[in-house]
């Protein structure tokens, strides 16, 4: 009985407006995570009932028959992800790191050798001096860039020159520098100065700070800088079908297409180069969710809800009649 199908089409209204509640709900409650992107609820109808079907004109100036169709109710077709950029707001942190752009960090799982995606910065250095998130897995960049040095007597005083290498390989990002004689660290001195005397005279690292195009520059005790490593971006084509993991990570690389493939290097995942955006240092990018858009979506859901059990509520009355009619 077509009455029946009405109960049908109110209870899928309210199965789908109670999950787009779920969707509203989720991004309300993230308002405040960083680098959170929210989520968008979309429709389509269900299955339509075809009581007659449409039939051509039999003959010139004769109309057509239209066909007749019954639908059987809405149901959520899809829940995307809205990629758009969020508000960058200053930490004064060296270690946080935001995005003007496009692009994703790419974070690594060391233990079960897992990769993420991320637009959250909100990294600190470990005990080795590695760049991690705070579950303590590794951002992951060119790395190995560095600097020797020769020690000298230029007049009895003890002189160090610098020669520094560029970051070459990728994997995961370390902020760290030391050298010892014989390691980094030449004794030239003619024996003017101790093993002993040059390391402790050597240069140390005082700072780090990262520049637009992700390179790591360490400052040292003597005013000289080089760059340690540089932090990499990771782009999509479809940004929108990477898979939620909780934590601020993102996983399903492969469906949401990886531009340049998911080996990252410096020629195709430097920012500010290949469509990728810049690195902002002392920054975080804030959720992209619109509170004032959530609670205009949330009141049209919570209508439509009540609408949907409305139907549902007189599609009984009328069936009440009907059973009404034995007596």
């Amino acid at each position: 009985m077509s009455l029946i199908g009405s109960l049908n089409s109110g209870v899928s209204a309210l199965g789908t407006f109670s999950q787009t509640i779920q969707v509203i709900s989720d991004n309300i409650a993230n308002v405040n995570t960083t680098g959170f992107k929210g989520s968008r609820a979309a429709y389509s109808d269900g299955f339509s009932n075809l009581l007659q079907q449409a039939t051509p004109s039999v003959s010139p100036g004769a109309g057509s028959n239209a066909a007749i169709q019954i639908g059987s109710g809405v149901q959520l077709s899809s829940v995307t992800t809205d990629t758009t950029q969020g508000t960058l707001t200053s930490t004064g942190s060296n270690s946080d790191l935001g995005i003007t752009g496009s692009g994703f960090f790419r974070i690594r799982d060391v233990v079960n050798n897992v990769d993420y995606a991320s637009r959250s910065g909100d990294f600190r250095l470990d005990d080795q001096g590695y760049l991690v998130n705070d579950r303590g897995f590794r951002v992951q960049g060119a790395f190995d860039g560095g600097a020797t040095y020769v020690a000298t007597s230029v007049g009895g005083t003890l002189t160090f020159t610098q020669t520094t290498t560029q970051p070459a390989n990728s994997g995961d990002l370390r902020v760290n520098f030391g050298v010892s004689v014989g390691s980094g660290l030449t004794n030239s001195t003619g024996g003017a100065f101790t093993d002993a005397q040059v390391e402790a005279a050597a240069p140390k690292m005082k700072s780090f700070t990262v520049d637009p195009f992700g390179n790591i520059v360490v400052g040292l005790t003597n005013g000289d800088t080089f760059i340690r490593g540089q932090v990499l971006l990771q782009n999509f084509t479809n940004p929108a079908a990477l898979t939620r993991e909780g934590n601020n990570l993102y996983s399903g690389f492969t469906p949401a297409g990886p531009v340049g493939g998911t080996n990252m290097t410096i020629a195709n995942n430097a920012p500010g180069a290949n469509g990728l955006g810049r690195v902002q240092v002392g920054t975080l990018e804030l959720s992209n969710v619109d509170l004032s858009e959530e609670f205009s979506n949330m009141i049209i859901t919570q209508r439509s809800f009540q609408a949907g059990s409305r139907v549902i509520t007189i599609a009984d009355g009328m069936l009440e009649e009907v059973v009404n009619l034995k007596r």
